[in-house]
């Protein structure tokens, strides 16, 4: 006679709360890298002699590397154990960071950006995915997801807060050296501490033409973005990426429908409330990433802003994020359906980002920014708390790292192309309003200096119109694709071999 769940699982690992203090340690060191560099790269700009031309590859360069790597870094995980990828990761980028922070010119700098994603792209679905094996109770499973949301989500705020403080008192160089510590802290813990439960790896032969297929496709979308920024929509190079990168992923499509062990399975992708997440959120994020930067030199540039002030300038979005995460998402989550908190918390968002659409070179902080601030945070932390349970809820245990690094995926993938397509469309709003006011900018003196701001005001504006268009179709896309109930009252449910394979996953823990 088989064995039901109730007589299969034993009690809770007992340590699995002590997990979680070292896994979000390690989350918030690779969500901080995120934006912590924001902040200190006017100086290291100048210090390193980086064109402007090429100072957003200092983002885009771990963005591209952490992108393209992160499907691949989730099947290794599954493959070779979580905890095993998760404290490899954590060496690799705490290295990395110290490469960067002794970087001595542009090469040296980009290198190590690029390593750190390379190795972000191991640790960070390695972290999601150990929640996704160690939580297993519905209501553990909201408060662990819900401190993880406010983290993920919170976590680039406080970055830019922690670059200001660095670059001011310190050096930039400390934007880099900051992760060595959180890196070893948390490596050491959870060698010690965490568990995973057995049967939760996936045995199969690596998918190499899959790794390759994907990696190439994803930086080539990323790459076409980026390139767009400096060279504009029509020029070659940029067509060709984005060529290049349709008939990849076209075919990595292909070969995942065929192969026998595939690096993405299609059922992973194809799950209604999974796919929606992925969209959603990755839609979202390029919204974020956008304002992220353009807040920095909005701050900074156009008002006068210190770094610290600057970093203490985000607070409100912080603070959004963490209550929306841990008292509206982590509370709710297992009473409403994810969508009626994905979608809502959306819409909130767009609400902020239409305030600042408003901006101009005068406005106040306190009357437009502060508020605006907290609409995006109480959003978006109110969205992501439920989207990061829902990207591993149901699936297949062994594809548990795979199904985290999709989410992982959506997020940096949209975030580069935040970053590169929001910049694109305020530069050419920039250029468009210095044509329009030549005469008066070839004046000199205060007045060209104060159409200079406002020409950048103009152009961030403009890009945070379409950022709002983005929120509403990422509540739109909630709202429409994730039809699951509330979890613990019939969450989603894997196909095939999932929903059998859930079942099994707490039996023993070693």
């Amino acid at each position: 006679m088989p064995k039901t769940a109730a007589t299969l699982a034993p009690a809770a690992d007992p340590s699995r709360w002590k997990a979680l203090v070292f896994i979000a340690l390690a989350q918030l060191m690779v969500v901080l890298d995120a934006t912590i560099v924001n902040i200190a790269l006017p100086s290291a700009q100048t210090d390193l002699g980086i064109s402007d031309g090429n100072r957003q590859w200092v983002i885009t360069a771990y963005a591209l590397a952490f992108g393209g790597l992160l499907l691949f870094g989730g099947r290794i995980a599954d493959k070779w154990g979580r905890k095993n990828a998760f404290v490899v990761g954590l060496i690799g980028f705490a290295l990395a960071s110290a490469l960067g922070g002794a970087a001595t010119g542009e090469a040296m700098m980009l290198g190590a950006r690029a390593l750190q994603g390379a190795f972000g792209a191991l640790l960070a679905p390695a972290a999601l995915s150990l929640l996704a094996v160690m939580f297993t109770d519905a209501k553990e499973r909201a408060k662990a997801f819900g401190i993880y949301g406010a983290i993920a989500g919170g976590g680039g705020a406080v970055g830019l807060i922690l670059g200001g403080f660095l670059t001011e008192y310190l050096n930039w160089r400390w934007t880099f050296f900051v992760n060595i510590p959180f890196a070893i802290v948390a490596a050491v813990g959870a060698w010690f501490v965490i568990r995973e439960p057995a049967g939760a790896r996936n045995p199969a032969k690596l998918d190499v033409p899959g790794v390759i297929l994907s990696t190439l496709g994803l930086v080539a979308l990323v790459y076409g973005f980026t390139r767009a920024e400096s060279a504009g929509w029509s020029d070659t190079v940029t067509v060709a990426m984005f060529i290049a990168s349709a008939a990849l992923l076209t075919a990595f499509v292909y070969v995942e429908s065929k192969v026998k062990s595939p690096l993405l399975p299609l059922r992973v992708l194809l799950e209604r409330n999974r796919g929606g997440v992925y969209l959603s959120l990755g839609l979202a994020v390029i919204s974020m990433f956008g304002l992220f930067l353009f807040l920095t030199y909005y701050l900074q540039v156009v008002k006068g802003f210190s770094p610290v002030k600057t970093g203490f300038a985000f607070l409100p979005m912080i603070a959004g994020m963490i209550t929306g995460s841990t008292q509206i998402g982590a509370r709710l989550m297992t009473r409403v359906p994810p969508r009626l908190l994905m979608g809502p918390g959306f819409l909130l968002a767009a609400t902020g980002m239409l305030l600042l659409t408003q901006l101009e070179v005068g406005s106040s902080y306190p009357a437009l920014i502060l508020p605006a601030q907290l609409l995006l945070g109480l959003g978006m932390g109110s969205a992501f708390m439920p989207a990061m349970s829902l990207a591993t809820h149901g699936v297949n245990p062994a594809d548990a790292g795979v199904a985290s690094a999709m989410v992982n995926t959506s997020q940096q993938v949209g975030g580069a192309i935040g970053t590169a397509l929001l910049n694109t469309i305020a530069a050419s709003a920039t250029t468009a309003y210095l044509t329009d006011h030549a005469a008066e900018a070839a004046a000199g003196g205060p007045a060209a200096k104060l159409i200079q701001a406002q020409a950048m005001v103009e152009g961030y504006s403009s890009a945070i119109w379409w950022a709002v268009g983005i929120l509403v179709t990422s509540s739109l896309i909630a709202f429409t694709l994730i039809t699951t109930g509330r979890p613990g009252a019939g969450g989603p449910v894997a196909s095939g071999e999932g929903a059998e394979a859930e079942i099994k996953i707490p039996v023993v823990a070693h």
